[in-house]
Parts: C-alpha cells; sequence; structure tokens
C-alpha cells in the first residue's frame, strides 16, 4: 500500500540525534520491510514547547495551509498516485497532528497513528490547544498503535468506537548489534587500548544523553548506585553528550573517582561496539518512555539493569534478559547490578537470551509482519501481505486491547 508518512515532533531527517528521529526512521524501515510504498510527506513540525498560545494557534493554521495544499496535490493527480493510508508517528500535547485528519477524511482514507501519548490531566492547561487536537486525532484514528501496555489505558479513554488500539512494542534492527557481538573480544581490546580500562573487571555501560530534567535525574540516581557499589570491581563506561555534561561528569566522579571511563557521543556503529563490549547495561530510567539504548543492549547481548518504569518492562523481560528493581528504588537497583557484577555465569545468560529475545520478538521484520497484520484491519485496505496474514492476528496477539 501507498502510505504518507508523517512525524509532527521531529522529522526522521532532523539533524539532531535523538530516538524519536530514530524511532521514525526504523517505522519507516520496518514499512517498506512490508512491503509497502512509503513516502514522508512532510517536515512541518507543530511542536511548541513553552505553551504559548499564539504560537499553539500559528502552528495550527500553518499546518491547514499545509495539510489543504496536500489534498489539493492529491487530488489533481491520478488515483495510483494517491496515498491510500496516513501514518503519523508521535504526536501529543506539545505536537499535534494539524496534517494527518484534515488529508485522510479528505481523501477518504485511513488514518493510523503510532505511539500517540494522551494525558486527561492536560485538559484545560497551556497547551489546551494540542491536548484538544490530541484528542480528536486519536478519536477519529482508525489504527492507534501503542509501544507498550503502559500508553493503552489513556489512549482508549480518548478512542472512538471505530478505533482499533493495538501494541507494537519498540523494534530495532538487530543485524549491526550481531555483527558487533561477534567480534566482542576485538572491540574490549580496542577500548582497553584507547581509555586504558582494566579487562580483569566488569564494565558497566550508561548511555544516554546529558540534558536536564528526566535524564539528569537518572544520573543523579545513578551516581547514588555508584556509591553503593563502591566495594565491588567495575569501570562505568558513559556514552552521552549534552547542556548537563558538566553536572553529570561531577556528579559521577564525585560518586566513583577514578573508575568513570568518558566516550562521548557515539555514533551508531561505535555504540553498537560498546554494547558489545561491556558486560551490563545501567540506566535507571526516570520517567523513561521506554529505553531504545536498553533494547540496543539486550540486541548486542547485554544484559540490563533498570527501573520498571512505564513502558521499560515491554523492553526488558524482568528475570530473563535483566534485572528491574521498582521505581525509583535506588537500593534496590544497586542490588540487582551487584548480582550480576559478581554472578559472570547468570550475567552471560542473560545476554544470551536478551539478544534471542531481541531478534525473535523485538526485530523489524518482526514489526514488519504485525505491521501488515494491523493493517489487515483497516477499512479500504488492501494488500496482498495484509490479506496473507490476517487470519495470524489472534494469534500473533494483534487484536484491540
Amino acid at each position: 500500500m501507498r502510505i504518507a508518512f508523517y512525524a509532527p515532533l521531529k522529522p526522521p531527517t532532523h539533524a539532531t540525534p535523538s530516538g524519536d528521529r530514530r524511532v521514525a526512521r526504523l517505522l519507516m524501515e520496518a514499512l517498506r520491510l512490508a512491503g509497502h510504498s512509503v513516502q514522508l510527506v512532510s517536515e512541518f513540525r507543530s511542536f511548541d514547547a513553552t505553551g504559548d498560545a499564539l504560537r499553539q494557534t500559528q502552528l495550527r493554521d500553518e499546518g491547514g495551509v499545509i495539510a489543504r495544499a496536500l489534498v489539493q496535490s492529491w487530488l489533481a493527480s491520478a488515483q495510483q498516485d494517491r496515498p491510500e493510508i496516513w501514518f503519523t508517528y508521535h504526536l501529543y500535547y506539545k505536537a499535534p497532528d494539524w496534517l494527518g485528519p484534515h488529508v485522510s477524511a479528505a481523501l477518504g482514507i485511513a488514518y493510523a497513528i503510532s505511539e500517540a501519548s494522551y494525558a486527561p490531566r492536560r485538559a484545560g492547561g497551556a497547551w489546551a490547544i494540542g491536548h484538544e487536537a490530541t484528542r480528536r486525532a486519536i478519536e477519529r484514528a482508525a489504527l492507534v498503535l501503542c509501544p507498550t501496555r503502559d500508553d493503552i489505558a489513556c489512549v482508549q479513554n480518548a478512542a472512538g468506537t471505530a478505533t482499533r488500539v493495538v501494541q507494537l512494542a519498540p523494534f530495532l534492527d538487530p543485524a549491526l548489534y550481531r555483527a558487533a557481538a561477534q567480534s566482542r573480544a576485538a572491540q574490549r581490546m580496542a577500548l582497553v587500548g584507547a581509555h586504558g580500562l582494566s579487562d580483569a573487571v566488569p564494565w558497566m555501560l550508561a548511555p544516554a544523553m546529558m540534558r536536564q530534567g528526566d535524564k539528569l535525574a537518572s544520573y543523579r540516581m545513578l551516581a547514588e548506585v555508584l556509591v553503593l557499589l563502591a566495594d565491588v570491581p567495575w569501570h562505568l563506561v558513559v556514552a552521552g553528550d549534552g547542556a548537563a555534561r558538566a553536572e553529570v561528569l561531577g556528579l559521577l566522579e564525585a560518586a566513583a573517582p577514578g573508575r568513570i571511563c568518558w566516550v562521548g557521543l557515539c555514533a551508531e556503529e561505535a555504540m553498537a561496539a560498546l554494547y558489545a563490549s561491556c558486560d551490563l547495561c545501567i540506566w535507571p530510567a526516570v520517567n523513561e518512555a521506554y529505553g531504545m539504548a536498553m533494547l540496543e543492549a539486550q540486541a548486542a547481548g547485554t544484559a540490563v539493569v533498570s527501573c520498571a518504569v512505564r513502558g521499560v518492562p515491554d523492553v526488558v523481560c524482568d528475570g530473563q534478559t535483566g534485572l528491574l528493581a521498582p521505581q525509583g528504588d535506588t537500593q534496590g537497583l544497586a542490588e540487582r547490578a551487584r548480582r550480576l557484577l559478581l554472578d559472570v555465569p547468570r550475567r552471560i545468560t542473560m545476554g544470551r537470551a536478551a539478544a534471542q529475545f531481541v531478534a525473535q520478538q523485538r526485530s523489524t521484520a518482526r514489526a514488519a509482519e504485525l505491521l501488515n497484520l494491523a493493517f489487515a484491519g483497516l477499512p479500504g485496505a488492501r494488500s496482498e501481505a495484509t490479506a496473507a496474514t490476517a487470519t495470524k492476528a489472534a494469534a500473533a496477539g494483534v487484536a484491540p486491547a
């Protein structure tokens, strides 16, 4: 099918590296792998960071102009050149979708959403315009794909009677991480030479950007964990950068002087090598939506220690591919890290299970299958792939939540 793809928060072409941009690109890749023709139809950003009502009104009006232009262009084109599905990735009160509902209604095509966030407590606040637009978009959608079980309840409250709400768990292409794991020894020795790490002790990896808010709160919690692990041998490798770098550096160096290795911001291939080289990925995940970095670590065969926050349990299988402490439990997080730092066989077993879990359940190929199953129920959907797999929907768990 021909799919018009749009991401109102940050288009996949955006220059700044981010998890949001990464997931948008992965979705486009999965849709193409599923046999669909995917076109990024707009780079318009509807994001308002400050709660400025005038700015939100201007963005709404600008979005309306763009939507009408798209409709006019497609109505003037041949039927075979028009999209058959409008697919919006990640809309919420700060970045509503001003394009998809209008275009899909005008063209008479299905409107699908992936990763919609809807919080009733935002009603009437500084982003009331975007909040209400998001509610109407969810209500109008024929399909809403939620990455975690945590997202489903609030989305269901906003969904219309014809809206199917389906979980499509976070996923990635494991090939790069699998290749890195196969050369783990060489990757590890390269890090020893470049950073003076001791190969005789386990390495923990903290992969995250350094910015104010939840990320800095996670680093603060991590510093507290490191103090509790002072009697255990380890190095902590920190991969990331950002405006809060000085604060992060101060926090971690004070907690564990001489035991921190700073590698900065790394490209995807270098990150894969880091994941594969380290023995454990540790991240407190304060208010984390689900944590793509932890999925990447597992794809490289590295077990994860984190907290059972929001969508993290949909990414890390507690007791199988890693260990999850209760939300905000610093002591519990330290205890779980200690267990895996000291229990090498268990750590290795979990790492192997993690790589298998991603390859079988969280891969782009698996996502492509689930997308086709979900699309099979869309009004007017037609595709050999979706028709061939429609009967598998119930067995695969792709059903209304």
